[in-house]
């Protein structure tokens, strides 16, 4: 991938993480003539980031993002300090997570179905949250401090705010220098009343919305936040939010459609806000497997970019990256596309194309995949089994059209596609379809 026009972000990024005292950075919000602003050090600082567990932290630093955030301290394969060490190298700033137990049933990570009425658990979670905060609040990375991921989502249960609000008053006690907040998934006039008579100390508020965030200035209206927020997740459509085939399975947008939205979804719900927004976390600068391999993250498993990286290079730069991504114009499967409802005969043959193009002219390259349709399907992000892949069921996988023959077994299945220009960017899609009646 050529990089001239990375070199110059990534050396600035360098230079401030140098020039940086060695001590915490002292963050605050200010409010002037009507408008929120967030400080780092006394400079204004608009938040220009993407939320980040795994992910490539130096790649995001050469795109010219400032800040990730994270959804706990201790991700299972760095802790909290390589993680806050690993941004400071970079020069960027970290809205650090803070694991808090959740009252809805999941799996994965975390504690799930927690009892916020039992005062004994609450206390022991506070004491370990103290921990964490002692541990990390002296960090030059840190910018802020998340409380709780979702802790609203499949929750009933209202004292879990009076929960967050001790957390958020005991992390000011010991840690002058950074904001609080928690991470809603959504917002409504009930949630946003909870919050404001049970968790008044939290400084923000951060919101997550997909697809729906085109509604947020006027969801922030009726709801009555007229406080300062961050976005701290956004990006795809949700898969709870698109069509659905008739045998119930959700159809993805290709990476190309995706990158549109990117863009689109930024102006008109984050870029529009002068007054109280203080930045976004695109989501998710990595991948999983969420519904699919490629539904959520803007890198595929293999590494290389997609369309929605350059959208966010472009945001946060005013140019976009000397080599753009394939854009994919259309995938058909036996001359149908994904919104056909398609369903093939066990064992038959059928031809499936791609066409995509290059804007720089590079050569592309193909690759095909059948996976079975995802039954492990989580509530949240939980974790997720990522569905198996067939094989020998495509003819010389490697061409822009291909012939496969359908599974024997009846059942939901996916067609992916991946396009490659070999400079580490890729487009991709894939078609849902049904063997048998």
């Amino acid at each position: 991938m050529t990089s001239q026009k990375w070199w110059p972000v990534a050396a600035l990024v360098l230079v401030a993480a140098c020039s940086r005292a060695p001590g915490p950075a002292k963050v605050e919000i200010r409010q002037m003539n009507g408008a929120y602003q967030l400080y780092v050090d006394g400079a204004p600082f608009y938040i220009h980031g993407a939320g980040l567990e795994f992910g490539d932290v130096e790649r995001l630093a050469a795109h010219g993002g400032n800040s990730f955030r994270t959804w706990r301290t201790d991700n299972g394969q760095s802790t909290g300090m390589e993680v806050l060490d690993r941004a400071h190298a970079n020069g960027l700033y970290v809205t650090m997570g803070i694991e808090i137990a959740r009252e809805r049933e999941g799996q994965g990570r975390g504690v799930f179905g927690f009892d916020y009425d039992d005062a004994d658990a609450v206390a022991a979670q506070l004491e370990a949250v103290r921990e964490e905060v002692l541990l990390y609040k002296d960090h030059p990375a840190l910018l802020m401090w998340g409380i709780g991921n979702e802790l609203n989502l499949g929750a009933s249960n209202p004292a879990v705010w009076n929960a967050v609000n001790d957390i958020s008053r005991m992390i000011h006690e010991v840690d002058g220098n950074h904001p609080t907040t928690t991470m809603l998934a959504g917002l409504w006039p009930e949630l946003i009343s909870d919050i404001k008579e049970r968790a008044p100390d939290l400084d923000l508020l951060s919101f997550q919305s997909y697809a729906a965030i085109v509604n947020l200035p006027g969801d922030l209206l009726a709801a009555g936040w007229n406080g300062p927020y961050m976005v701290t997740e956004w990006g795809a459509t949700g898969h709870w939010e698109v069509l659905t085939t008739p045998w119930g399975t959700p159809i993805e947008n290709n990476s190309s459609v995706k990158a549109d939205f990117y863009r689109e979804r930024y102006e008109i719900a984050i870029a529009s806000d002068t007054t109280q927004c203080l930045g976004s976390y695109v989501f998710l600068w990595g991948q999983k497997q969420e519904r699919t391999p490629t539904w959520y993250g803007i890198f595929l498993e293999s590494g290389e970019k997609t369309e929605a990286v350059d959208v966010m290079h472009h945001i946060w730069n005013g140019s976009w990256p000397d080599n753009r991504t394939p854009r994919l114009e259309r995938l058909t499967l036996d001359g149908r596309a994904a919104t056909d409802s398609v369903r093939l005969e066990p064992s038959a043959s059928y031809a499936a194309a791609v066409v995509a193009h290059d804007a720089e002219g590079d050569s592309l390259t193909y690759s095909w995949e059948i996976k079975y349709e995802s039954t492990s399907v989580a509530h949240g992000g939980d974790d997720e089994e990522v569905p198996a892949t067939l094989t020998g069921l495509i003819e010389a996988p490697v061409s822009d059209t291909v012939h496969l023959t359908a599974p024997q077994a009846s059942g939901a299945y996916r067609l992916f596609v991946y396009v490659r220009d070999g400079h580490g960017s890729a487009a991709h899609a894939n078609i849902p379809f049904f063997v048998g009646e």
